[in-house]
């Protein structure tokens, strides 16, 4: 019985890596993953998932309007699939949660999903929030802040370095722009 899966963390716990692992096992069987990434994402490129470590792999590409049962579907039907592997699932809508839910339980397919649960405000993405509110499992990938401790949250940054408390819940970016700490250290990275 396939099941839903929603891998999450804060930035750079190594999520893309290891969708990217879990990809290769599957090929490594001789079974047929289909990987997906979110358009507004094109750091790596467009079309790819890319890991700081130097793995990459071609994805198809989702956007808000897409609809992902139809296209996995259609996937389906021309070539068996065996695994869908979505990348950057943060950005996903409450719809395509949904879509994905209807894979596992209508085409039998398990579906992995990695991704941020919160933002650079300490809230929730969309996507992040329907998949922990419905996934089959709940797995959170650790990353350590500056001081050791388990990093959960993560601080948007300026040119300058400086904390950032506004702005829009999208900014993409990488280690210029976030920096994954604890609770207590993103306390004070924003006076709060």
């Amino acid at each position: 019985m396939a099941q839903m899966y929603f891998y999450y963390s804060a930035m750079n716990a190594g999520k893309s890596t290891t969708l990217l692992q879990s990809s290769f096992n599957y090929r490594e069987r001789g079974m047929t993953p289909v990987i997906f990434t979110a358009a507004v994402d094109d750091r790596f490129g467009t079309g790819v998932v890319s890991s700081r470590i130097g793995l990459k792999e071609e994805a198809y590409l989702y956007q808000d309007s897409t609809d992902l049962y139809e296209d996995i579907q259609e996937l389906h039907q021309t070539s068996r699939i065996d695994c869908v592997l979505i990348d950057e699932c943060q950005f996903l809508t409450r719809s395509q949660v949904y879509q994905i839910s209807e894979v596992v339980d209508k085409l039998d397919i398990p579906v992995l999903c990695y991704g941020l649960r919160t933002d650079f405000k300490g809230e929730l993405f969309e996507g992040s929030q329907y998949l922990l509110a419905w996934s089959d499992k709940l797995v959170e990938l650790k990353t350590i802040c500056h001081c050791g401790k388990k990093a959960n949250m993560v601080v948007r940054v300026d040119a300058s370095g400086k904390a950032v408390a506004e702005g829009d819940q999208v900014d993409i970016g990488g280690n210029d722009r976030y920096i994954s700490v604890c609770r207590r250290h993103y306390k004070e990275a924003l006076g709060l």
